[in-house]
C-alpha cells in the first residue's frame, strides 16, 4: 500500500518515515508541502497523511485542491472543533491529533485499506453481476418490457427471435437469455449471417470433412459443433440464404445434422436465439425466407425498441462511456455541458447505442476543455445525413 506523507516538520516526517517504513506493506513517500506534493505525487498513491498548519497552503486547502483524487488521513498539533468538521465535510477518513501513537496511525492505514479492499470487491461484484446480465447500463419502461420476456425465455429452451433495429443491443439480449439460463456454463457463440461471404456459410455453420473441397486438408467443426450444449446466436437471420434455410430447418426439428462431406449424423443439442433488422414477413411474401422455418425461430419473439424510445438510458450511458474513456487515456475529468445535453437527448439517434457510444468517444477524446461542447459531438452533421 503506497502511502503519503505530507509535513512540513523535517522532524515529524522522518520519524513517521522510519516508523511507517517498518511496516513491509507500506510503500512511503513523503513531501515538505503541499505544494510540493501537488506537483510529485502520482495515481499510485492509495493514502495521503497529511498536517493541517503548513506554510504556504495549509492542509485544508491541500485537501479542496485534491477534489476527493485520494484518501486523506489527517494530523494536527492545534485541533479544532471547526477544523475537524471541516476535515469530515471534505471527505477525511481520520483526524488524529498529536502527540498520537505510531500504532495509532497504523490502525487508522489498516483500517483504511480494509475499507478499500471491500469496496473494491463490491465493485468487481457488481461488475461480475452487470455482465452476468448482459451488461445492461440503465434502464427504461421499454427496456424493461423486453427483458422481462428474456428472462421468462430463458428458463425455458425454445427458440427466441430478436427484432429491433440495428444498434439496440440485440446480441446483448442474446447473452443475456443464454446466461440466465440452464445453459450458462457452456459456449455462446454468435455468427453473423451477412458479414460471411455465402459460398463460405454452410461450412461455417455446419463443418467440413477432410478431403470435401480443394483446401479441406483437415476436418472442422462448425458454429453448430462448437455451440454444442449452449446457445448459438444466429445474427442478421434475414440474410440468410434460401439454400441453406432447408438445412437449418431440418437441424432445429431433427436435432441432427452432417458436416460438408460427410455422411455422418451428429446429434446437436443447441438453442437457437436469432436476431434480425429486416422485415422478415415481408421477405416470406416474396419468397426469400421459408415461412416454416420462421416459425420455428419465432417462438418467442422480442421486440427491442430502438434508443429513441428509451431516453430514460441516453444519459446514463454517456456518464458510463466517458468515465471509461478518460480512464483508458488518462484524460483529465470531464462533463457534459447544459447544451451537449439537451442535443443528446433531442438527437434521432439512428444507429441507436451503438451510434451513442461511437459520438461520445469521439468528444471525450476530441474535447479541448473539461466542459463536452455541443459542437464536440458534431450531431449537427449527423442531423443532415439521417434526415
Amino acid at each position: 500500500m503506497h502511502v503519503a506523507i505530507v509535513e512540513d516538520d523535517i522532524n515529524m516526517r522522518k520519524s513517521l518515515e522510519i516508523a511507517l517504513g517498518e511496516y513491509e506493506e507500506f510503500k512511503i513517500s513523503t513531501y515538505k508541502s503541499a505544494l510540493d506534493a501537488l506537483k510529485k505525487i502520482d495515481s499510485s498513491v492509495d493514502l495521503i497523511v497529511t498536517d493541517i498548519n503548513m506554510p504556504g497552503m495549509d492542509g485544508i486547502e491541500f485537501i479542496k485542491k485534491l477534489d476527493g483524487a485520494y484518501d486523506i488521513i489527517v494530523i494536527t498539533g492545534n485541533a479544532t472543533l471547526s477544523r475537524a468538521i471541516e476535515s469530515v465535510r471534505l471527505g477525511v477518513k481520520d483526524f488524529l491529533t498529536k502527540p498520537f501513537e505510531i500504532e495509532t496511525l497504523v490502525e487508522a492505514i489498516k483500517r483504511h485499506d480494509k475499507i478499500r479492499t471491500k469496496v473494491k470487491e463490491s465493485f468487481e461484484k457488481i461488475d461480475s453481476t452487470k455482465e452476468e446480465n448482459g451488461d445492461f447500463i440503465a434502464n427504461s419502461p421499454e427496456l424493461e418490457k423486453a427483458l422481462t420476456i428474456a428472462r421468462k425465455a430463458a428458463k425455458t429452451d425454445v427458440s427466441v427471435l430478436l427484432l429491433g433495429e440495428s444498434g439496440v443491443g440485440k446480441e446483448l439480449f442474446a447473452n443475456y437469455v443464454h446466461k440466465n439460463s440452464p445453459r450458462s456454463k457452456n459456449p455462446f457463440v454468435a455468427i453473423n449471417m451477412a458479414a460471411i461471404p455465402e459460398n463460405l456459410l454452410e461450412s461455417e455453420l455446419f463443418g467440413y470433412e477432410k478431403g470435401a473441397f480443394t483446401d479441406a486438408i483437415a476436418e472442422k467443426k462448425g458454429y453448430f459443433e462448437v455451440a454444442n450444449g449452449g446457445t448459438l446466436f444466429l445474427d442478421e437471420i434475414g440474410e440468410m440464404p434460401m439454400t441453406l434455410q432447408a438445412k437449418l430447418l431440418r437441424v432445429i426439428q431433427e436435432r441432427v445434422m452432417v458436416r460438408v462431406g460427410g455422411t455422418k449424423e451428429l446429434i446437436i443439442d443447441v438453442r437457437i436465439v436469432s436476431a434480425t433488422n429486416a422485415d422478415i414477413k415481408r421477405s416470406i411474401k416474396e419468397g426469400h425466407f421459408r415461412e416454416d422455418l420462421y416459425y420455428r425461430l419465432n417462438t418467442i419473439p422480442i421486440e427491442i425498441a430502438p434508443l429513441r424510445q428509451r431516453k430514460e438510458e441516453i444519459l446514463p450511458i454517456c456518464e458510463v462511456i466517458l468515465a471509461r474513456v478518460t480512464k483508458k487515456y488518462g484524460l483529465q475529468k470531464r462533463y457534459f455541458s447544459e447544451e451537449a445535453i439537451e442535443s443528446l437527448m433531442t438527437y434521432r439517434w439512428p444507429g441507436n447505442i451503438r451510434e451513442l457510444i461511437s459520438v461520445v468517444e469521439r468528444a471525450v477524446i476530441l474535447s479541448d476543455t473539461e466542459a463536452i461542447s455541443k459542437e464536440d459531438l458534431f450531431l449537427e452533421s449527423r442531423n443532415w445525413f439521417s434526415s
